[in-house]
């Protein structure tokens, strides 16, 4: 009963946000721990593959039965096993997207920097829309404003 309430919501959807923005925080920051190590390459998870997975997820459950909860993935709720809640982010990749330097290394302090504080905002706002979702669900329990 109670996690259908929860499962109806936007819930399960920022909860996979916050879960690949972890991850991610994870890989960007082992970019910078490597700033100095020679040879090293960038890496990163996949966003467009993960917004892709998660805008099919959330298609899937708007054109789920509701009877049953189960979708075309045979997964509850609409939600592809590769975003169920222990979705494993492993696929890391290489980026190179930058220049290669002196010692053949690729990492710039400035790009990763930039994208940990786009991945932290992004996190922020998942976290803080959850917390929203959760104060509206104790104002409808304790039938307070």
């Amino acid at each position: 009963m109670i996690s259908n309430l929860f499962d109806s919501s936007t819930v399960p959807v920022l909860e996979q946000v916050v879960n690949f923005t972890q991850a991610r925080h994870g890989v960007l920051a082992g970019n910078l721990a490597n700033l100095d190590t020679p040879g090293y390459r960038t890496r990163d998870l996949s966003q467009q593959e993960f917004e892709t997975s998660l805008k099919e997820a959330v298609a899937a459950k708007r054109h789920s039965p509701s009877v049953t909860g189960y979708n075309q993935y045979g997964n509850q709720y609409g939600v592809p096993a590769t975003l169920q809640q222990d979705a494993d982010f492993t696929k890391v990749e290489d980026s190179m997207k930058s220049i290669l330097y002196h010692d053949e290394s690729d990492v710039s302090l400035e790009q990763q920097v930039a994208a940990i504080s786009k991945n932290q905002a992004k996190h922020n706002l998942a976290l803080s829309l959850m917390t929203a979702q959760f104060r509206l669900l104790r104002a409808a329990i304790t039938e307070r404003a």
